[in-house]
């Protein structure tokens, strides 16, 4: 029979760490110290025998079947035989007192003996039966379980009893399993039943996973246990000598080397690395070793490296030198002076201590000698970082204390980017602190902490700021925080200074109210006044407007009011913005407190607005006036919640069971939350209840006692209306600023207050009736600004269907008296101006149009047909193609000259503005039958107008339109022009020609349309200019030489792209003389300006 390896037996003495001793077979976590143990060989058969205990016998003293006291065969003790104890009573083996034959052996001894004896097939069969009958013994259990008992041995195992050692190191490549052993050849009985032999390879089968897998973890471990046990004891007692790498891990290093340089793209370095490691396969770790879980890459172990404990047993052995043995004999002597360590302290942390305490408990030392002992440990109390070292904070105060002392030395030496992370600690500290000194200095780094903070970063400090005022209250704040923002307002760096200004903001609360309105009112004045940078102006903007809000001496007003103005004429759009928002609405609200908003705030801003019309006749300040207008428009709100507040009904407004909602376009929409009506009133609830209440009262009971209502209606709106009247007409921003105005106005003041107290003061004005038409008096104001902005500031609040029918009448009625009364149509254009740059409006304006196009009057047929012109640049192609062209058509067949010589400024608009192909033909055709009708050839005035135009859109038409149309038709028209015998009629069309042969020499001309039409225009225009106007003459001479030289050097159609004739004069004393003699002219500034205007 093969001899057994002791990989699996139970009678070894105790492992490295206090495993007991006769613990049984397989026992879970045991650490072995050899690879393999014989599990019949008793202790005295091992090559390291045990000193015997004292009070205690050795191992070696008793048979393997001794007898044994029962504490010991209970416990396990030394004595016991390994996997044996004495038998109790219930088990096999045991027989009872007084029986009357000797005592039976127990079947673990008996298993024992047979293995000991090399009875295999015995063993086997009673394991066998065992098993049937459910008594399974460990024992034969883990023997058979365990191939390595039955490897065959190719040599002589040494003296000394260690055949497991032995084996392990000299395994012969074949081997023997219990799988493989024919038992039927050594077997007493060679006719044993064919039965017994199945049930043999039953059990072959049954245990074939479990040997497969034994067989790997033993193959394993026999790789890493390869270093003969007295080399390792060398390695462990002397650890300045490397213990060589074993084969196990050498393998798997490589495998993590090798994955290394391919994740890191070291390919050609990984190609000879396999080559030269040819006996591994990298692919599959399973190579390295059987049951050996893959550790994590060699990045994750070098960065986890520091976190690893050396092993227990390696600091006993290296730092004290004392074996395990001789502490586990020593240690019982120390008593119950031993502290109990936890289980969860590190074992090398137990055993220095442990060792450490043997060793004072051993050696009586004298004070002397143990001071000067300990004077080789190194401390340093000397030192600053010393002396806190060595002294630990034992209360509150002396935590602050040291944190006082400790902080300014810490915080330059954290990095920038985390600064913030010691605002909490400065701010606890500072806030706790008993020493005020240390307080300032902690405040001072806490201002100071960052070099430029960042929007984040202000913000924490900020938080921190407000929390310490919180808790040290006012006094502290004016003494502490407040000489902290003043050091640094006027910082070299801007975020610094945003820092100070968002502080005074954020602080207002916190302060005595006589330093909020003195010192902080003075510092953000100063910081508004002197600060060049615009976000650190508007941060002041705000903070001054958190101080309005808790302002409370009335004699500050005045200095408020200046600040206002300053911050609405300030040149950046973010203060004058930041104002609008945050600063107007809460001076507003102190300004309502203090009953001067309706008796100071808005009459001086309408004064002030007076004043610059007044002053402006002849070039008002548009800034200005936007400036103050935009100020009364976002004082609208403040001034209705002073409406509402005031009203008769207040006392009524109680909040009492269903309120209807408000509508979401009920008002306009607040450009800040500070401008919500709800939010000042207090509640949109609230103001549901008083909005009801307000609605009531004007529609049915009126406005009898209601003074804040009554001056607005009596005093605000006549002058506002009057105002209006002054402003001038042409100036599209001006009228725009007011309409917005009016708008915003009426939305807020609601419908029935827009139609009972807006509307008729402006019916009123206008007067809108027959019998005025010829008076002066009467039409006067309809030429005004009046006109527009009631239209598009009051007429456009409401879109139901009766308001647009209003709108449409008015613009109506204004349209037939402008035209009736020949007045200028300015006041009507603004209109369609303003209203025109709402699509929304686009097809109403057309049904005015329409209704001026069918007008039995020719006057206001032909002031519809010039209001065209402005509507078709606005508009949609598919209105200009459904609505307008058909309405132009009908009015250029219209009986009257006048009005078919209106339309030709829309016709020409429309070429200039559509890309329809088809629209552009219908409009081609109607210009050329004007020009081509014998019946026009004496209608100076329309050769006029269509001159006028084709100057004026011929350099951004279509090319084609004006190449095919335009340049010859100035042609036909110069050559018409020289045979015109009255000269003023001769002049004025030379004059209109020349004008428009400037505006198109910008363009790019073909050669053969130079030739056959630009060049004999221009000399037929010379040839007007040389008897009427001498001046003109030299500048078409100039014109006309450039264009015959380009013309001669073949170079109008250069590469380099088209070149302006006028623009292009190769002499610089023609150019000269050309803008000299062009500023001299008395032409119109529009044409003039179309002179250098290329085609966009």
């Amino acid at each position: 029979a093969a001899a057994p390896s002791a990989s699996g037996g139970g009678g070894a003495r105790s492992s490295d760490w206090g495993g007991a001793p006769g613990a049984g077979p397989g026992a879970a976590g045991l650490e072995r110290r050899r690879s393999s143990v014989n599990p019949f060989l008793s202790d005295s058969e091992e090559d390291e025998p045990e000193e015997p205990r004292a009070g205690g016998s050795s191992s070696s003293d008793r048979g393997p079947l001794s007898p044994q006291p029962e504490e010991e065969a209970a416990a396990g003790g030394p004595g016991a035989l390994p996997g044996l104890r004495a038998a109790a009573p219930g088990e096999a083996g045991w027989a009872g007192p007084g029986a009357g034959e000797p005592p039976r052996v127990p079947v673990d001894a008996l298993a024992a003996q047979l293995l000991r004896d090399q009875f295999l097939l015995t063993a086997l069969e009673l394991h066998t039966e065992l098993l049937e009958s459910g008594r399974e013994l460990p024992r034969l259990r883990d023997y058979f379980s365990n191939p390595g008992n039955f490897e065959r041995q190719s040599g002589t195992p040494p003296a000394g009893g260690a055949p497991g050692l032995w084996g392990a190191a000299n395994r012969a490549g074949s081997i023997s399993t219990l799988d493989s052993l024919d038992f039927a050849r050594y077997s007493d009985d060679g006719n044993r039943e064919t039965d017994e032999h199945v049930a043999v390879l039953e059990f072959e089968l049954r245990k074939a996973k479990e040997t497969i897998q034994a067989l790997r973890a033993n193959l394993t471990q026999a790789a890493e246990n390869e270093v003969p046990l007295q080399e390792r004891k060398n390695y462990k007692s002397s650890p300045e000598i490397q213990e060589p790498i074993k084969p196990l891990e050498k393998r798997a290093l490589n495998f993590l080397v090798n994955e290394f340089l391919l994740k890191n793209s070291y390919k050609l370095t990984s190609i000879t690395f396999s080559d030269e490691s040819d006996d591994q396969d990298f692919e599959l770790w399973d190579d390295v070793g059987l049951n050996i879980p893959k550790p994590p890459d060699l990045l994750q172990l070098y960065r986890d490296f520091g976190n690893h404990h050396v092993t227990a047993r390696d600091v006993v052995d290296v730092a004290v030198g004392i074996e395990e043995d001789e502490l586990e004999v020593t240690t019982p002597t120390l008593g119950s002076s031993v502290p109990v360590f936890e289980a969860s302290q590190p074992i090398e942390v137990r055993f220095i201590v442990k060792t450490l305490m043997q060793v004072c408990y051993v050696l009586k030392l004298s004070p002397a000698f143990h001071q000067a002992l300990l004077s080789f440990c190194r401390m340093s109390a000397e030192s600053r970082l010393g002396s806190e070292v060595s002294r630990i904070a034992d209360s509150e105060k002396s935590v602050m204390l040291m944190l006082g002392r400790c902080l300014p030395h810490i915080v330059p030496n954290v990095l920038l980017a985390k600064r913030e992370e010691l605002i909490p600690l400065i701010l606890c500290t500072a806030c706790l602190h008993p020493e005020p000194k240390e307080r300032d200095q902690l405040l001072h780094i806490l201002f100071n902490l960052i070099k430029r903070p960042d929007d984040e970063q202000r913000q924490m400090i900020l938080t921190g700021c407000v929390a310490f005022a919180r808790h040290v209250g006012p006094t502290r704040v004016e003494a502490e925080l407040l000489p902290q923002c003043w050091e640094q307002i006027n910082h070299k760096y801007p975020e610094r200074r945003l820092l100070v200004a968002e502080s005074c903001g954020a602080l207002a609360p916190y302060l005595p109210k006589e330093i909020r309105s003195s010192l902080v009112l003075s510092m953000l004045q100063q910081m508004l006044m002197e600060d060049k940078a615009d976000l650190v102006r508007e941060a002041v903007i705000k903070s001054l407007g958190i101080i309005m809000g808790y302002i409370d001496d009335p004699d500050k007003y005045q200095q408020g009011f200046e600040l206002l103005l300053s911050a609405l004429g300030d040149p950046s759009e973010r203060v004058v913005s930041a104002t609008h928002q945050v600063f107007l609405p809460a001076y507003a609200a102190w300004t309502t407190e203090l009953g001067n908003l309706q008796t100071h705030l808005i009459p001086t801003l309408l004064n002030k607005i007076e004043k610059l019309l007044r002053e402006g006749e002849h070039g008002l300040d548009e800034h200005k006036l936007h400036m103050y207008l935009s100020a009364l428009q976002s004082l609208i709100p403040s001034l209705f919640s002073l409406v509402l507040q005031n009203a008769p009904f207040t006392s009524k407004a109680k909040l009492q069971g269903e309120v209807p909602p408000i509508e979401v376009t009920r008002f306009p929409r607040p450009v800040s939350p500070l401008q919500d009506v709800a939010t000042i009133i207090g509640s949109r609830e609230q103001l549901a209840v008083l909005l009801q209440l307000y609605d009531y009262q004007l529609e049915l009971e009126g406005t009898t006692g209601w003074e804040t209502l009554l001056w607005v209606v009596n005093q605000l709106l006549p002058q506002l209306i009057e105002i209006v009247g002054k402003i001038n007409v042409a100036s599209t921003a001006c009228v725009h600023e007011f309409s917005r105005f009016f708008w915003r106005l009426c939305r807020t003041f609601g419908k029935i207050f827009t139609n009972t107290k807006v509307k008729p003061q402006f019916q009123e004005i206008l007067r809108l009736s027959e019998e005025n038409i010829d008076s002066t008096a009467g039409n006067g104001v309809l030429t005004k600004a009046t006109v527009p902005i009631y239209a598009t500031g009051v007429l456009t609040c409401y879109i139901q269907e009766e308001d647009r029918k209003l709108l449409v009448g008015f613009l109506e009625d204004v349209m037939t008296m402008l035209s009736l009364s020949h007045a200028p149509l300015d006041s009507l254009k603004a209109s369609f101006v303003e209203l025109g740059a709402n699509p929304a409006y686009h097809e109403l304006l057309l049904t005015v149009l329409w209704y001026g196009v069918v007008h039995t009057s020719a006057l206001v047929r032909c002031t519809a047909a010039r209001m065209f012109e402005l509507l078709v640049k606005g508009v949609h192609e598919t209105l200009v193609a459904q609505r307008v062209v058909p309405a132009l058509i009908t009015l250029s067949s219209d009986p009257e000259i006048s009005v078919r010589i209106a339309t030709i400024p829309a016709f020409g608009t429309i070429m200039e503005t559509v890309t329809q192909r088809e629209l552009l033909e219908r409009v081609k055709m109607q210009l050329a039958s004007f020009l081509e009708d014998p019946q026009y050839q004496d209608q100076h005035s329309l050769h006029t107008e269509i001159i006028k135009t084709f100057g004026r859109v011929g350099p951004n038409a279509e090319p084609r339109f004006r190449d095919e149309f335009v340049i010859p038709h100035l042609h036909k028209l110069a050559l018409v022009n020289n045979q015109q015998s009255a000269d003023s009629k001769r002049l004025d069309i030379a004059t209109h020609l020349f004008e428009a042969y400037s505006a198109l020499s910008c363009c790019f001309i073909s050669e053969d349309l130079m030739v056959n039409h630009f060049l004999p225009g221009l000399r037929c225009l010379r040839t007007d200019m040389e008897h009427l106007s001498p001046e003109h003459e030299v500048i078409l001479s100039s014109m006309i030489k450039e264009c015959e030289q380009k013309v001669e050097n073949k170079t109008v159609q250069e590469p380099q792209g088209s070149m302006s004739i006028a623009a292009s004069l190769v002499s610089e004393d023609t150019k000269t003389k050309f803008l000299n003699k062009m500023g001299q002219l008395t032409t119109s500034g529009a044409m003039l300006a179309n002179v250098f205007q290329r085609k966009k």
